[in-house]
């Protein structure tokens, strides 16, 4: 494997891998965002993804640089070798992994299961937005739907919460959140607490959609009101809330739970 190797700032290369690193304008424009570290190159990798560039810190060992090349021999990826102090400047993490890929998004095939949507609504934190796709992915969601005000699911902060998920899980962006449950032909389900609605005495064999609100606001009243039910997770303990994450992953798996079963609600 050839690299080049790269000293200075004013190179195009690095100029370009920084502004996705840092820019969502940059990413959305380009289709193409910025992968940290090996393990979500591999799992681009295995989801069929061909990487565009292939970067690495002096100090990263340059046999397994290599290996990972090679697990994606079609792609012909340029390989470059920066500086550790360069490199870091790159890397989106405080303690940089010392390899980086310039890849573009993928965009999966919808899976042909009954629906199981995740939509979620100005989710703004990039951890918590990873992780729920992530959750959405494990329990075999067939699409996730973000709103406008969501975070970019393709930054490197969600992307390392979502451990590869971006690249199994179908997505629409900047959606209008209404209007899509407007035309969803399913059931849509929005999380929400105050509710007399118990979400565990639902049934979801068939299409569903579970709706989740923002962090600190929730669900906003026009979304709330074009879903077909709010409900909420019963919580006999002596907390107030779950956090959004959590209450989805409780919500997704119960939806997991009864479809395993095949019994709905009374199993």
């Amino acid at each position: 494997m050839n690299e080049t190797a790269i000293s200075s700032r004013d190179n195009p290369i690095f100029k370009r891998l920084k502004k996705l690193a840092e820019s969502a304008r940059a990413r959305r424009d380009a289709q193409m965002s910025v992968l940290d570290g090996e393990h979500l190159l591999v799992a681009y990798q295995d989801a069929g993804g061909q990487p565009h560039t292939l970067a690495r810190a002096a100090s990263f060992d340059a046999m397994r640089f290599a290996q990972l090349a090679a697990r994606s021999p079609q792609a012909k990826a340029k390989a470059i070798v920066l500086p550790d102090a360069l490199f870091a400047e790159l890397s989106p993490v405080a303690t940089p992994t010392g390899m980086l890929a310039e890849v573009a998004w993928l965009a999966p095939t919808e899976i042909a299961n009954t629906p199981l949507v995740v939509v979620l609504e100005d989710i703004q934190d990039p951890g918590n937005l990873g992780s729920m796709l992530r959750t959405a992915a494990a329990a075999g969601a067939t699409l996730a739907v973000l709103s406008r005000g969501c975070h970019d699911a393709w930054s490197p902060k969600a992307l390392r919460g979502g451990q590869g998920a971006q690249f199994v899980l179908p997505m629409q962006q900047d959606v209008e959140l209404a209007t899509w449950l407007n035309a969803f032909s399913g059931q849509s389900i929005a999380l929400a607490l105050g509710e007399a609605n118990d979400f565990f005495a639902q049934d979801y064999a068939g299409a569903t959609a579970l709706v989740v609100g923002n962090e600190g606001s929730g669900l906003t009243a026009g979304v709330a009101l074009n879903a077909s039910l709010c409900a909420q997770i019963p919580m006999p303990g002596r907390v107030e809330s779950l956090n959004a994450s959590a209450a989805l992953a409780v919500a997704m798996f119960e939806v997991v739970r009864q479809r395993r079963s095949g019994r709905g609600v009374a199993a």
